[in-house]
């Protein structure tokens, strides 16, 4: 693991014991962007393991309208099983200022949740609570698509060893997961993809079309 993220270890441990079984910090090192996860405290809440992706990082940390100095704090999501997530990100860098790592705080509020809809039910409040709306609004600034740009080039990098010729297949795999990751919601993340993979941005959207089933 890289020393740098080595270091946040016990900031994760801390915080987890902090505030208890329904927190989770998860430790992601970006410069390998398929298996990000290096360290998960208390990883139950989510289910996150070590050698598992990013899920989150583009469209409600990177793109979230509220990403600021390197953080947001208090976006929402619910996982697969059904608990509602509040959540908060910080982007690590290393010595030269290039992002290289992301710590993330989750922690479960479907108590809470529950309970708060209970209460309102008693209480005879009807209006409609919208607090666990994903993110939606975008902003983009040079920062933000330096480090997409750093992303899109380590999932080459680590896909694509010695200068080996990219098969269809192993091109596909590829633009399922950047698709998956939310990388293509980005304004001209299809002309860099383009040119790393040294194809057409027609290849890319046909590619993209394939493993939506389109053909």
């Amino acid at each position: 693991m890289n020393s740098i993220l080595k270091a946040y270890i016990p900031i994760a441990n801390l915080i987890v014991k902090t505030f208890g079984k329904n927190c989770e910090v998860v430790l992601h090192d970006l410069t390998q962007p398929q298996n990000s996860v290096v360290y998960a405290a208390n990883g139950e809440v989510t289910g996150r393991k070590v050698g598992q992706s990013f899920d989150h990082l583009i469209k409600m940390v990177l793109l979230n309208k509220d990403f600021k100095d390197d953080y947001v704090v208090n976006y929402f999501f619910e996982t697969h099983d059904g608990k509602k997530i509040k959540s908060s990100s910080a982007l690590i860098r290393d010595g030269k200022d290039e992002v290289i790592g992301m710590l993330c705080l989750n922690y479960d509020l479907t108590l809470s949740h529950l309970l708060q809809e209970e209460l309102q039910g008693f209480l005879g409040n009807t209006s409609s609570t919208e607090d666990m709306k994903k993110q939606e609004e975008y902003i983009l600034n040079q920062d933000i698509m330096s480090t997409l740009d750093n992303i899109i080039e380590q999932i080459f990098k680590n896909t694509v060893k010695n200068n080996e010729k990219l098969t269809r297949k192993k091109s596909l795999e590829i633009i399922k997961f950047m698709d998956e990751k939310g990388i293509f919601l980005v304004k001209g993340s299809i002309d860099k993809v383009a040119n790393f993979m040294g194809v057409s941005k027609v290849t890319v959207y046909s590619y993209l079309d394939a493993i939506k089933g389109k053909r």
